[in-house]
């Protein structure tokens, strides 16, 4: 892989679809090795935007404009970072030969939809999953519900970070779970899949890394990264988690089963439940993991230098330096331009790190930066990143 000069005719010239705080870390770990960054998406100064070389503000489910800016930049490297994309738009891209998409489109068409995906794991790969039932309507979702269970799970099929998701414990609470999951997708659909519940120990997500090693493919795992979750979305991670062998063993066999049918480069964010040494399979990422930013504190190379690193076609190291666990700094209100306080404080807790996004609007549950601690064990590195998230205050400005 030969690597150009940014700005020049020679770039290496790679676009990220969707400028998140994921998409801002591997920016910077591509802008180490000499590509030329473009980020886009759907409102402005976006965290990538703010360190890439350029940016674009765009519709980003708009076929037609997608294909426009793509034409008008020519990436050689397309790297999808969130749901809500025109994923047909970029396989014709693909198909035509005008740039490589991470890990391939149709890893991304699949993915950005649960119902692709599940019905790939399930009914092709007949790994272990979740009851399921897809509905299309309010009589087809009650109808589901009925047939894997109650309590069960309903979630749009095209959504993220909990939006959309509802706990449903009887069939009362049916319709408003409808509701709730068509109006808060990340796209216009009347698409939802109900879940019933598994009562698992715990649940990982296994950073699956495929990459070129003598012109073939490799696949490495990252040791497992444990994660706890409110109302679908995370709260707090630490690596490595505790597991048996088998249940290692099995929890990579699928995630290597999964990644092997999307095919392409790159990591993959595979979610998993685990009971004693069971596995299920639950959902993937084709790119870098929320729960996998404890990766800054942990290991050899990050999620996102190792996702820079594979998409370019360059070695990776796998590797874990020490324990270490990642916590949630919400933006706990609603307004732009808000100010952190405490951050010396936070700073002040041993091994203590932080990554403040640097979003230019708050929510009440809108990450807006993650602490990061090490330490001897999982336990005393989650009790510090824990402090450290604590002592970080959002404010008016």
């Amino acid at each position: 892989m030969k690597i150009g000069t940014p700005l020049t005719d020679h770039a290496t010239r790679v676009m990220l679809l969707g400028s998140g705080e994921l998409g801002k870390e591997v920016a910077i770990e591509l802008q180490r090795l000499g590509a030329e960054v473009i980020a886009v998406d759907r409102y402005p100064n976006a965290p990538a935007m703010q360190v890439a070389h350029r940016s674009h503000v765009i519709p980003m489910t708009d076929p037609q404009v997608l294909n426009g800016i793509i034409m008008a930049e020519a990436p050689h490297i397309i790297v999808p970072e969130i749901e809500a994309i025109a994923t047909d738009a970029l396989a014709a891209i693909e198909a035509a030969g005008l740039a490589r998409v991470i890990p391939t489109a149709r890893a991304t068409q699949l993915t950005m939809n649960r119902e692709g995906i599940r019905r790939l794991a399930a009914e092709e790969l007949d790994l272990p999953t979740s009851p399921y039932a897809f509905a299309g309507s309010a009589e087809e979702l009650a109808a589901g519900a009925e047939a894997v269970g109650f309590p069960c799970f309903v979630k749009p099929v095209m959504s993220s970070s909990g939006k959309g998701q509802s706990y449903v414990q009887s069939a009362d609470q049916v319709a408003d779970a409808w509701d709730y999951a068509l109006a808060s997708g990340r796209v216009d659909t009347t698409r939802v899949i109900v879940e019933g519940k598994i009562d698992f120990d715990y649940e990982i997500t296994l950073l699956t890394v495929r990459s070129l090693h003598d012109d073939a493919v490799r696949t490495d795992f990252c040791a497992p990264i444990g994660h706890r979750q409110q109302k679908g979305d995370y709260v707090e991670s630490w690596q490595p988690q505790i597991m048996s062998e088998a249940a290692l063993q099995a929890a990579q066999d699928i995630a290597g089963k999964v990644t092997d049918a999307l095919g392409g480069l790159g990591v993959f964010g595979v979610e998993l439940f685990v009971t004693g040494d069971k596995v299920w399979f639950s959902e993937v990422s084709p790119r870098p993991h929320d729960t996998g930013l404890v990766t800054l504190a942990t290991q050899t190379m990050s999620e996102f230098a190792l996702h820079a690193r594979a998409i370019l076609g360059l070695p990776v190291d796998v590797s874990l330096r020490e324990p270490g666990a990642s916590a949630v700094i919400y933006g706990g209100m609603e307004a732009e331009g808000v100010v952190f306080e405490g951050v010396a404080e936070a700073l002040s807790v041993p091994t203590a790190d932080l990554r403040l996004f640097g979003k230019p609007e708050a929510f009440e549950r809108r990450r807006m930066g993650v602490a990061l601690a090490r330490g001897a064990d999982t336990d005393q590195a989650r009790s510090r990143a824990t402090e450290a998230a604590s002592r970080v205050r959002v404010v008016n400005s």
